[in-house]
Parts: C-alpha cells; sequence; structure tokens
C-alpha cells in the first residue's frame, strides 16, 4: 500500500490532473475506492486507477513491481517528457475521490530545465553512449578477473581490497544504470546489466524497490528508506530534540560513522528470507510493500543467484583454506565495497544546509513542493568526468536525481545549463569541486544532527554552493 494510505488530505480530483477529464478512456462504470482498495495488478497516478496486468510496457516487465501503489511520483519521474496522450494506452478502472500528492511536476522552473536539458540530450537518445559501454565492459572484465584469482588461487589481503573494490564499481557502473533503465533503450541489456547486483552479492529486485522509492522521496522524512535505514545506529532526519529515536551515543556518530557504513555488505549479503520473498524492509518500512505475483515469481531466481554469490565468494576460498586468514581476507572483501559504495550513497544526501522536508509547504500550508526543486536541494554534486568515469555518474547526483532514466554517461553534458537554470529560478544547487570537500561536510553535518545542533541555533550549517 501507498504510505500515509488512511491520512490523505481531502480534495477532489480536478480537471488539472492527468487524464481525469479523458472521456474517451473512461470505463462504462468507475470503480470509486481509496487506495486501500488498489488490487495487485493495478497502480494509481493522479488520483486515477489502472489495469497493467496486460499491459505491454515499452520498458520491460519492470512495470509489474509496483502493481499495488500509487506510482504516480514513479510514473513523472521516468517519464519526465509523457503526456497525457502516453496514460491512454493504460485501462482505467477507476478512481480515488480523494486523492492528492504532495508534489507538483509542472512549475516554470521544471518546464524549462527538462526543455533546455532535451536540447542537448533528444528524447530516445538519453540511454548508454559507447563510453559508457566501454567503461562497464572494462569494470566487468576486471571484477570476473579478480574472481577468477579468487576462486583459483586463494585469498589475500591485496586481492581482498581489491576484489572488494571491484564489487562497488559494479555497482556504481553497470547494475546501476542498467537497474534505472538507462544503460539502453533494449530491455533486455538492462535486465542482463542489471544482475551485475546480484553478482556483488546484492539483489536486482530488492534494489530497485528501496532505491526506486528512494529516488521518488528523497530526503523526505517519512518515506525516504534511505533516510532512515541506517537507524538505530545513525540519525540522518533531523529529529526534535525530545525525539524518542534521539539516544546518547549519537553525540559521537560523526566519528563512527565510517564503522557502520563498512557493515554494508554484512547487512546485506546473509539476508536469504528478505532475498526470496523479494520484500524489501526499508521500502516496506515507509509503506511501499509489493505483494503481486510478478514480484513472488521472481524469488526462486533470486535465492539462486544469491546462492551462487555464496558459493563463489566464501565457500570456495574456504573450502582452500577454512583458516581464520580467509575468514578475514572475506570480511575485509566486504569492507572495502561497503565503504566505496556506502560513502558515496551518503554523502550525495547528507551535507550541511540540505533540504531535510522537501514537502514542508504541503503540511503548512497545503500546497504541493516541486518534485523538480526538492530533488536539487536534497542532493550534492562533486568533481567532474573523472570523478563520474570512476563513480558511475553518482557524482552528479543532482543530474542523476533530476534524470534517473538519463545514462550517467550525459551528465557532464547537461550539468553546466542546470546549474544556470537552478541559479535563474533561484533553487539551491550544491556543488563541491572535490570529493574530500564533500565528505567532510558529511562528517560535519552528520556531527550536528546527531547532537541537534539545528534546533539550538538558527543556522549551524554552511554548505558550499
Amino acid at each position: 500500500m501507498a504510505p500515509d494510505k488512511d491520512q490523505l488530505r481531502q480534495r477532489k480530483i480536478t480537471t488539472s490532473l492527468r487524464n481525469s477529464d479523458n472521456d474517451d478512456n473512461i470505463a462504462t462504470q468507475d470503480r470509486v475506492t481509496t487506495l486501500k482498495g488498489i488490487r495487485p495488478n493495478e497502480v494509481v497516478i493522479h488520483g486515477v486507477i489502472y489495469d497493467i496486468q496486460d499491459f505491454d510496457h515499452p520498458g520491460g516487465e519492470s512495470i509489474h513491481m509496483f502493481g499495488g501503489n500509487d506510482v504516480t511520483v514513479h510514473y513523472e519521474m521516468i517519464h519526465s517528457y509523457h503526456t497525457i496522450k502516453h496514460l491512454e494506452k493504460l485501462k482505467r478502472v477507476g478512481t480515488i475521490p480523494d486523492y492528492a500528492n504532495e508534489y507538483k511536476f509542472d512549475s516554470d522552473f521544471s518546464k524549462e530545465l527538462k526543455r533546455e536539458v532535451f536540447k542537448i540530450v533528444r528524447r530516445g537518445k538519453e540511454f548508454g553512449t559507447t563510453g559508457y559501454f566501454f567503461r562497464a565492459i572494462f569494470y566487468i572484465s576486471l571484477f570476473f578477473a579478480l574472481q577468477f584469482l579468487w576462486v583459483t588461487q586463494g585469498t589475500s589481503l591485496s586481492l581482498a581490497i581489491a576484489y572488494g573494490v571491484a564489487h562497488a564499481l559494479i555497482g556504481l557502473n553497470v547494475q546501476h544504470d542498467a537497474n534505472h533503465g538507462a544503460a539502453s533503450k533494449k530491455t533486455w541489456i538492462n535486465d542482463l546489466l542489471g544482475w551485475g547486483a546480484d553478482f556483488i552479492g546484492g539483489c536486482k529486485f530488492l534494489w530497485m524497490e528501496k532505491h526506486w522509492t528512494h529516488h521518488v522521496f528523497t530526503n523526505h522524512p517519512e518515506k525516504d528508506p534511505d533516510g532512515i535505514g541506517a537507524e538505530p545506529f545513525l540519525l540522518f532526519n533531523d529529529y526534535g530534540v525530545n525525539s524518542a529515536k534521539r539516544k546518547a551515543f549519537h553525540a559521537y556518530q560523526g566519528f563512527y560513522m565510517i564503522l557502520v557504513v563498512s557493515a554494508y555488505w554484512l547487512s546485506s549479503v546473509f539476508c536469504f528470507g528478505e532475498v526470496y520473498r523479494l520484500q524489501d524492509s526499508g521500502a516496506g518500512a515507509v509503506g511501499f510493500t509489493f505483494p503481486n505475483p510478478w514480484v513472488a515469481n521472481k524469488g526462486k531466481y533470486a535465492l539462486g543467484m544469491r546462492i551462487i554469490y555464496h558459493i563463489t565468494n566464501l565457500w570456495i576460498p574456504l573450502y582452500h583454506d577454512f583458516s581464520l586468514a580467509t575468514v578475514g581476507h572475506i570480511y575485509i572483501m566486504g569492507v572495502a565495497g561497503s565503504l566505496t559504495l556506502g560513502m558515496l550513497f551518503t554523502l550525495s544526501h547528507n551535507f550541511e544546509n540540505v533540504e531535510r522536508n522537501p514537502t514542508a509547504s504541503m503540511k503548512t500550508v497545503g500546497e504541493a513542493a516541486c518534485w523538480y526543486k526538492s530533488q536539487v536541494e536534497t542532493s550534492s554534486t562533486y568533481g567532474g568526468a573523472i570523478a563520474g568515469a570512476l563513480t558511475g555518474g553518482l557524482n552528479f547526483q543532482v543530474e542523476h536525481h533530476l534524470f534517473p532514466r538519463m545514462s550517467s554517461a550525459w551528465y557532464p553534458s547537461i550539468a553546466p545549463k542546470v546549474r544556470e537554470i537552478c541559479q535563474k529560478h533561484g533553487v539551491r544547487y550544491v556543488y563541491y569541486p572535490y570529493v574530500w570537500q564533500n565528505m567532510i561536510s558529511t562528517v560535519k553535518y552528520t556531527h550536528a544532527i546527531g547532537n541537534g545542533l539545528s534546533h539550538l541555533k538558527a543556522n549551524p550549517f554552511k554548505g558550499e554552493t
């Protein structure tokens, strides 16, 4: 079910909502229900219920993953230049009469942003370039070469570190674009490269459930699974000083944050039950569940891939040398991958002066927030093209969150125009010339949040713009 399904503001659907006045596509008798009544084969977009069971989606079968949910923001995020005509392809079966969304997608800022960016990257051409595929092939080759050494020659400290970093490079440069549907216009290529998540100890389906939800609700205090994913050990949301979530040890989280992040691999690789059920706990914690047959059918494949990962990376090395040294090398491999991946993800949305409550206007005055503005002000960009080649474009986090279905290869090209338009519309764009500057800001932010400093003085943050 969708988040806050029982607490929607009362607001009648108007003709401004997409497809609400499309009389040609309205069933003879629309079903009128609430978000509780959405079936596993249905989705809600702007208060209209669509049956997607027999829909041949051009972007692949992943549309069925979100059956049973309100996917309004998902739809707008992925289909940034779609119109009402595109929704007419779906089978309309009902409406949610009291529907309202916290975000809007038609601000002057968003219109100009999309118009100017698509002058640089033409519609339909936003997928992986030759350079992207060269980079992906290089990192895939590196990964399997190191894996071959890991399996045939045994473990070592240097190999553990290199192999762990190679895990992260697959996560950053290969599976990430693919599971966003951005690597290629051909869905089978995205599906194939997306399995890279499983080759590094993750799960492509769980990743999509959680990561897409994170993209939709970035830094939303109740709906972003990444914002609460490290709790109770780390706080990234700025809770009140008397919040029950605050503990005495959070005052020191700026110092021990790296230890928590280093455990990412351990927290992921042994969760067999979650892999088989394919119900991500982080997405579930913020109200998104995936109780549909399409997801249930993928469980056996995900579990099979997880078993293969364990055999290759844990069982075979231990079979060759069952010793504490081998166990230590396996752990170091996991830590190396965790730190490379985890720290880069952490700094992207946790830095000084970041927006932590992007939909506050909806809660205070009933005005929907511009989704595009919120993506800019909850993200940071650092470095340039070289950092982009190493991180899979994740250093261009602002651009990535604005256009998540655009290949990372294009982000260096659109970044200058994005900054220009942000400045014109008074939207705060955070840029750090070097990654270490962003890292320092993240540590300072984490320390400030852990100590509740924002509640003690008016403006403790000093993020660079």
